[in-house]
């Protein structure tokens, strides 16, 4: 069994406010304790392999959590190039570009940012990181690759991690991007790459769990844990929103 555990980068000086895309900028204060919480949280759990994008935030992001151990580096993870578009607002955007903004918010796995990518680019990269990443880890399957029947119970008993230990599991976290996490999301869970946007958020630093089994191919994942930032909230807050 394979559990990926994704997380997205702390944030980075122009938060919100831009399109970052695939400028370089490193963390924010603000993004190096975001990291430092995460960190903290996973103080203690077994993780077999840390990868990361080869961008500065990410990899900041990804050094904070690691604690020393070895990092790797993977091109497939960076984030989506948004071309002419990177370090420009949404009113920017639709300001330059009101006509090709429309169809890229109606349709961005196939419509690409002035010369950019466009989601399904990014789909393409994903699938192959999810390809190689499962015949590493798992081995590839000798015959078709199966998917397996939806579990009615839909829970597991917790585990302790002697226990997964014995078990074969294998936990490989990657440290990547937004619209990268998301897009990889889709592909993981059969969900259509121009749904991306409407259908996943992912927080900066959060947890997300993704579950393979030997035979499963890049779109066979399970979801265990979503968007989960309880490191980054304080006593009292919902841990949703």
């Amino acid at each position: 069994m394979l559990t990926l555990v994704l997380t997205r980068h702390g944030i980075t000086p122009a938060g919100g406010v831009m399109l970052g895309g695939q400028m370089d900028v490193p963390l924010a204060p603000k993004g190096r304790i975001q990291a430092e919480a995460l960190g903290q949280r996973l103080a203690g759990v077994r993780i077999d392999r840390i990868i990361a994008s080869p961008m500065l935030r990410a990899l900041e992001t990804a050094r904070a959590i690691a604690a020393g151990r070895p990092i790797e580096v993977d091109e497939r993870l960076r984030e989506l190039n948004y071309g002419r578009w990177e370090g420009l607002s949404y009113a920017e955007i639709e300001g330059q570009d009101p006509a090709l903004r429309a169809l890229w918010e109606a349709d961005p796995a196939t419509t690409c940012s002035p010369g950019g990518e466009c989601g399904n680019d990014v789909a393409a990269r994903a699938s192959s990181f999810l390809v190689d990443l499962i015949a590493a880890e798992l081995g590839s399957p000798s015959g078709p690759v199966v998917h397996r029947p939806p579990d009615a119970g839909g829970s597991r008993s917790v585990v302790s991690e002697a226990q997964a230990e014995a078990e074969g599991e294998r936990r490989v976290l990657v440290v990547a991007h937004g619209t990268l996490n998301r897009i990889l999301l889709c592909v993981a869970l059969g969900v259509p790459v121009m749904d991306y946007r409407r259908r996943f958020i992912q927080d900066r630093t959060n947890l997300t769990a993704l579950r393979y089994e030997l035979g499963d191919g890049p779109d066979g994942a399970q979801l265990v844990l979503a968007n989960d930032v309880a490191h980054l909230r304080a006593r009292g807050e919902p841990p949703w929103g």
